[in-house]
């Protein structure tokens, strides 16, 4: 079973091959094809099968910046409430497409405003029309 945090279950629609580093990006993809092939997903409430291999990762918290872990769990608070899930939820990730398919454009704006990988996203999101 792949554990993913809220931020993650929206963001990784997105993703283009691009990260930290190739550990990363090379962790990254392969819960990302487990995902697309149907393995079950069980959303967790903090750092997740992403996120171990960051290099920003200590202690069980995000150290990118000043309050940084902070601002991800109110992320993923935000991504999970316009989602329909709780942590501890057990999730398929055609259905989570499904959802975030069908986000407003202004949700994801303002979702998304301030992200340091925005500009990663913006090419998929112009493909769903979404920007």
């Amino acid at each position: 079973m792949i554990s993913l945090r809220g931020h993650h279950l929206i963001c990784l629609q997105f993703y283009r091959g691009e990260g930290y580093d190739k550990r990363f990006v090379e962790n990254l993809e392969g819960v990302l094809m487990r995902a697309e092939g149907g393995e079950e997903i069980l959303v967790v409430g903090g750092p997740d099968d992403i996120c171990r291999s960051c290099p920003t990762l200590r202690d069980k918290e995000c150290v990118s910046w000043p309050g940084a872990d902070a601002e991800i769990r109110q992320m993923d608070a935000q991504a999970m409430g316009y989602l329909g899930v709780e942590t501890g939820s057990k999730v398929r990730w055609q259905d989570i497409k499904a959802r975030v398919m069908a986000v407003s454009r202004e949700w994801l704006a303002s979702f998304c405003k301030g992200c340091g990988w925005e500009e990663v996203c913006i090419e998929k999101k112009k493909n769903w029309g979404l920007v």
